[in-house]
């Protein structure tokens, strides 16, 4: 008795888990606009069957039993890639891989700003939204790449004054006006980067990405803390510390729902 509720429970989980997964993945590509065409022809399915429109529910019946062919002509190459990556034993790195991408470029962008003394104030969306920060910027909504980011802080940039917000594996946003910190404690010869990266932290759960345009300097603001000095190797894994935490959070909120 035990043993099955437990195996369903796991596979709830699983489920669930996957399905998340991928909604991320056909997140701002084609498959949504297909997933949402499909979402409306199954209500339009149950409506006609309903008030008993036979013809109409006729076609729409026969369209539903070649519908699953339809849908795989047109996803081809992304269940061959699919495919590919469980085959070659990379499941976990095919769940992961808009979020590893992610930081790796952000990594990356990170280390040559701080090379070039390109000053950068990134925040890393947790689960405090930040619409309020977001509206008041440009809106970007692009993937994180190593060259946007950097383009986005070069001095020539209309941009580069202000913070960039990413959300996941996207950028939302740029040139968005940060509180700054109210802390007496706070050192005064901070600059102003830092004091808005401690500030976005007091009232939320972001990670901020700080480079110093007068040193190089990394930085990482989490919970009003600044802690300088940080090697962009390091900064690489307190992301993907931080990304596991929040997908922990998830399931565990997941389970509870169940």
């Amino acid at each position: 008795m035990y043993k099955e509720i437990i195996f369903n429970i796991l596979d709830i989980v699983a489920l669930t888990y996957i399905l998340y997964r991928l909604l991320i993945l056909i997140k701002g590509t084609r498959a949504v606009q297909v997933l949402l065409g499909v979402v409306i022809i199954g209500i339009i399915t149950i409506i006609s069957i309903y008030l008993k429109l036979d013809t109409t529910a006729w076609l729409l019946k026969n369209l539903w039993t070649a519908g699953l062919v339809i849908l795989v002509i047109i996803f081809q190459p992304d269940i061959r890639s699919a495919l590919a990556h469980i085959g070659s034993g990379k499941l976990t790195h095919f769940f992961m891989k808009e979020e590893i991408t992610a930081i790796k470029e952000l990594v990356s962008a990170v280390r040559e700003c701080s090379s070039k003394k390109i000053g950068m104030l990134i925040v890393v969306e947790q689960e405090t939204g930040l619409k309020d920060v977001i509206e008041k910027g440009v809106k970007i909504n692009g993937e994180v790449s190593h060259e946007i980011l950097v383009s986005i802080f070069n001095t020539r940039s209309p941009l580069h004054d202000g913070a960039v917000i990413i959300r996941g594996s996207r950028i939302i946003a740029a040139a968005c006006i940060l509180p700054s910190t109210e802390n007496p404690a706070i050192s005064k010869f901070l600059g102003m980067r830092h004091r808005a990266a401690i500030g976005i932290t007091e009232v939320s759960d972001a990670l901020v990405i700080i480079v110093s345009e007068e040193t190089g300097i990394i930085s990482v603001s989490r919970n009003g803390i600044l802690e300088r000095n940080v090697d962009a190797d390091n900064l690489g894994k307190i992301l993907i510390n931080m990304w596991k935490k929040s997908e922990k959070s998830f399931l565990k909120k997941k389970d509870k729902l169940q």
